[in-house]
């Protein structure tokens, strides 16, 4: 691989993170629920007690980490490790700035342009950072796995994973918002589309979508 295709992957995984840190901010600050991996993680955290909420996300990811490295280690990477010990700060300090633009209480058609921009960003950073193939998030690796597998289609196998993670979530007491289910049943195929019309096409060229 050519130098200028080096620098532009290293250029989308950068991209694609810290883009994806800045749109959780403007999930959180659209007050319609998080994202179905967050709803996993509190409804765990509603059942184990004895553990604050970031140490406890960082078991579950460092776990999973595990689980992927078993599986295949292709997907482990610099992105990896900015997800699990980094794009905290990144989603604390979009919220802070986000919060102090909208207010305590924004309107309703703020908050509906919030989660729709949010939603938006969030894939476009993901499809960024997935075909930059320098490592993606313990839980995004999880459908590209099974993608690989040939169990279905990556939009199909997204929804799914998604779906599962709302269940259990509020099954254990997590809050599930409009947010929640509007970003389970579309992540996927946007994240899909960016693949197609814009991650690849700037990494490979228009004539060459692999």
């Amino acid at each position: 691989m050519n130098d200028k295709k080096i620098k532009k992957r290293i250029l989308m995984a950068f991209i694609g993170v810290i883009v994806s840190g800045l749109a959780v901010g403007l999930f959180r600050n659209a007050r319609f629920g998080t994202d179905p991996f967050q709803v996993f993680v509190n409804g765990i955290s509603n059942k184990v007690t004895f553990m604050d909420f970031g140490t406890l996300y960082m078991l579950i990811n460092l776990l999973m980490l595990l689980l992927i490295f078993l599986l295949n280690k292709h997907h482990i990477g610099i992105s990896t490790f900015v997800n699990i010990f980094l794009l905290g700060y990144v989603v604390q300090f979009s919220d802070d700035v986000v919060a102090g633009l909208v207010g305590d209480s924004p309107s309703m058609p703020v908050r509906i342009a919030l989660l729709a921009a949010g939603l938006v960003i969030l894939c476009f950073a993901s499809a960024m950072y997935f075909t930059a193939d320098l490592g993606v998030s313990t839980y995004d690796a999880v459908s590209l796995i099974l993608t690989e597998r040939k169990l279905g289609k990556f939009r199909y196998l997204r929804i799914t994973t998604d779906v599962i993670c709302v269940i259990v979530g509020f099954a254990l007491g997590a809050v599930v918002g409009v947010g929640t289910v509007v970003t389970a049943f579309f992540m996927g195929p946007l994240i899909d589309f960016f693949n197609i019309h814009v991650a690849r096409p700037f990494l490979y060229g228009k004539e060459n979508k692999q």
